[in-house]
């Protein structure tokens, strides 16, 4: 038996932040990044907040790659404060370093009833909607995805006021990692029908409206779709989970400190090519693999359809690329400015870090390790 639901209370649309006035919730701990302080951004929520005569106070020591170390400071912040309920604002540390937050203090404490309320600034993790949280240990080199359905958020909120000052080159970084968690949601071994609609709905916007949104701040409707594309894609792998592409930007970004959407993006075309075991020329329609219908159905929401079924999936990877290119985003890990030596120097630590990822699990071709230290390797230049 299987079962789908949506937890999460998604508010969205013009004025979306108002809500943060209504919120039934005496005392507040904000926890956000430096960025959305420094910047004033952070005043769109506390006005709000105390137009609602809600109490709050601000956690601010957020950092990319959460480490545990800050996640204890937060704890800490959290068990002084004692809030009702955590409101989440910044890019995908942020939220994740709130759920990871309300998840120890709450086991500290004993209590289940604060309501956490995810308000991304970022298109692009979707985690205001999903069960998985990332934290990172610098020491080992490690970054480890958590998974409870106690991490999934009460409400999120969705305005594209938060996101017009993204600067294009984070647009490009999250908007590619909408598109993986859709894709890898979409050929996941758990996929089913709920995610797949998402997950075909978000491939579907990313298609139009991701470059538009790069290549102009200003274009709001491009802005307000691709956070709408943002929580579809969440949604879609918080049901049917991710697979190797995750598990390989995991291992890289923790090593070499790659943003995470970039690893994503520099990944994407050599594990569709995996998956599909599209350099298999030999091959007979009867022996593609699983995920080759699939791959095909992406490029036909983008708009790309081709002779066969092969070559639409090498249709889908040169548009990947051509986007990369576009976005100037790094097509390689040596563009990233990584050492030869020092990336070589850790393929074989990387590859079985990936293949132990969570993630992984749930990739449509399982791999060995010989197969990611291939795709590593490849990564490269």
């Amino acid at each position: 038996m299987d079962s789908f639901d949506i937890r999460t209370k998604i508010y969205f649309g013009d004025n979306a932040l108002d809500r943060l006035a209504q919120l039934p919730y005496r005392k507040v701990l904000v926890i956000t990044d430096p960025f959305v302080v420094k910047s004033g951004m952070i005043q769109m929520i506390t006005y709000r907040l105390s137009e609602g005569n809600c109490e709050f106070d601000i956690f601010s020591d957020v950092v990319p790659d959460p480490p545990v170390e800050k996640i204890s400071v937060g704890v800490k912040k959290m068990l002084e404060c004692n809030p009702d309920a955590v409101v989440a604002v910044g890019g995908g540390s942020a939220l994740d370093s709130a759920k990871s937050i309300r998840e120890f203090a709450g086991k500290v404490t004993k209590r289940t009833d604060v309501a956490l309320i995810a308000i991304p600034t970022t298109s692009g993790t979707g985690s205001e909607v999903t069960s998985f949280a990332v934290v990172s240990d610098p020491s080992e080199n490690i970054k480890y995805p958590l998974v409870s359905d106690t991490l999934l958020p009460d409400e999120a909120i969705l305005d594209a006021d938060l996101v017009k000052s993204v600067p294009p080159s984070v647009t490009a970084d999250t908007g590619m990692d909408v598109l993986t968690h859709a894709i890898e949601a979409y050929v996941s071994t758990q996929n089913n029908e709920f995610s797949a609609a998402l997950a075909e709905k978000a491939i579907e916007i990313i298609g139009v409206f991701l470059l538009r949104s790069y290549l102009d701040n200003n274009d709001t409707h491009a802005r307000k779709k691709m956070h709408i594309a943002s929580c579809l894609a969440g949604l879609a792998f918080n049901s049917a989970s991710l697979g190797l592409n995750h598990g390989v930007a995991h291992a890289v970004g923790a090593k070499f400190h790659i943003p995470h959407g970039r690893a994503n993006a520099i990944v994407l075309p050599h594990i569709i090519e995996f998956n599909a075991d599209i350099n298999k020329h030999s091959k007979s329609k009867s022996e593609y693999l699983p995920a080759v219908r699939k791959y095909v159905n992406v490029a036909k929401l983008l708009g790309l359809n081709n002779f066969n079924e092969i070559t639409t999936v090498r249709a889908l990877v040169s548009w990947i690329q051509f986007m990369l290119k576009e976005m100037n985003i790094p097509m390689s890990i040596s563009q990233c400015g990584v050492d030869r030596k020092a990336y070589f120097d850790s393929v074989d630590e990387m590859a079985e870090k990936a293949i132990a990822d969570a993630c992984t699990a749930t990739n449509p071709r399982v791999p060995t390790k010989e197969d990611v230290v291939t795709i590593l390797t490849n990564m490269y230049e």
